[in-house]
């Protein structure tokens, strides 16, 4: 994650940050190296299950908890779980999110493997859910056919794919064709809407500004963010999940003492209050929204939304347009229920549900997040 030198320091509440920046030599530009490996080894795998899978792990994930687990005991055959120490109980309490993001797995494996030549069918949940809560029994079967299978053009976008959380240029609009291209690269049972109707814009920029305000400060809600902050290359490296903090502005920060999960609990310092200010900005800078419905909210939906998701992000990518996930106000839990009332009524008048709200613009070119390789989300037998 980058930062403008100004909000570096509305951050650190104050000028000492840059003696820090000018002392601290090779440190300040040290970047994550094996939490970045996985992106340069997508596809170095003589296994074909294993070269689809490792393009897997480059999919979006919610707090980038990469939740996935996957069992290659039978031959051609890939069965995902879910990894339950990886859920979010308190912003994400049925696993909705968590189960998008198996979702947007599940696509980029079958996009990966039909560009090496082979057919993918996917079973969802072939022993059943619980529509409250994720357990031991399989995600998905996925068996694995050498019989070609039509290669989307879509995949070819992989490696340049973000959530970009950074503002948008509020000068440059997007395109009606923009949208349009966005709303048609779905291919599974989810519907899409897309707006860049003024009116409508910045009544969206107010209610995900407003939603992002409740997350922060409802304790138990940002406490779960601030539990997976991993401040520096060095804890990036270390543990390649959660809410990334790295390059020279936070390893500053970080030395300083400025920045650290005790400070960003603070809800009265600096660290929380810049916080607070930037996430509320870059909510403003939306110059679009496209979001996904579906009719119910049966776990094969959200596993739908999920796959339908990671499309829209690379034709975004193709398109060379930002996007974000702006989940916060359709989170289910109790202190959020007004204003996921309120973009239900706006975006699902019809009562379906909304699986995924992202915001549309142009932004900068930020860096990959960091992940777990593919070998360490093999189940491992006794």
């Amino acid at each position: 994650m980058t930062i403008s030198r100004r909000k570096m320091l509305a951050l650190a509440g104050g000028g000492v940050v840059l003696a820090a920046t000018a002392s601290a030599g090779a440190t300040l530009v040290r970047t994550p190296q094996s939490a970045l490996e996985p992106w340069r080894a997508a596809g170095a795998y003589s296994d074909p299950r294993m070269r689809a899978l490792s393009y897997a792990v480059l999919a979006p994930n919610p707090h980038n908890r990469q939740p996935w687990i996957v069992d290659l005991d039978t031959p051609g055959q890939a069965t995902l779980y879910v990894d339950t120490d990886r859920l979010l109980p308190h912003t994400d309490p049925f696993s909705r999110q968590i189960v998008i993001g198996l979702g947007c797995f599940l696509e980029l494996m079958r996009m990966a493997a039909a560009e090496d030549g082979y057919g993918v069918s996917i079973e969802v949940f072939p022993d059943g859910a619980d529509a409250a809560r994720l357990d031991q029994r399989p995600v998905a079967v996925c068996k694995f056919d050498p019989v070609p299978a039509a290669p989307d053009p879509l995949f070819a976008h992989v490696f340049e794919r973000r959530s970009l959380k950074e503002p948008y240029d509020t000068g440059r609009p997007v395109a009606d064709a923009a949208l349009d291209q966005l709303a048609s690269s779905i291919a599974h049972t989810t519907t899409a809407g897309v707006t860049n109707d003024v009116e409508t814009v910045a009544q969206l920029r107010e209610l995900t500004r407003a939603a992002l305000v409740i997350e922060l400060e409802t304790p138990h809600t940002y406490k779960e963010s601030v539990d997976l902050f991993r401040i520096g290359a060095r804890e990036v490296d270390a543990n390649p999940d959660g809410i990334d903090f790295s390059g020279p502005q936070w390893e500053a920060l970080r030395m300083t003492g400025l920045f650290t999960r005790r400070t960003a609990l603070n809800p009265n310092g600096p660290s929380f209050q810049g916080g607070l200010r930037m996430v509320q900005e870059n909510a403003t800078t939306a110059m679009a929204y496209i979001w996904l419905n579906t009719a119910q909210n049966t776990r094969a939906d959200q596993v739908a939304a999920g796959r339908d998701w990671i499309r829209v992000n690379l034709a975004a990518t193709a398109l060379g347009l930002g996007v974000q996930p702006m989940s916060q106000p359709l989170q289910e839990y109790p202190e959020m229920r007004m204003l996921y009332d309120e973009v239900h009524n706006m975006l699902a008048p019809d009562g379906s549900t909304v699986q995924m709200l992202g915001r549309l613009g142009y932004g900068p070119n930020v860096a990959p997040s960091p992940r777990w390789g593919i070998e360490q989300k093999i189940r491992k037998h006794a």
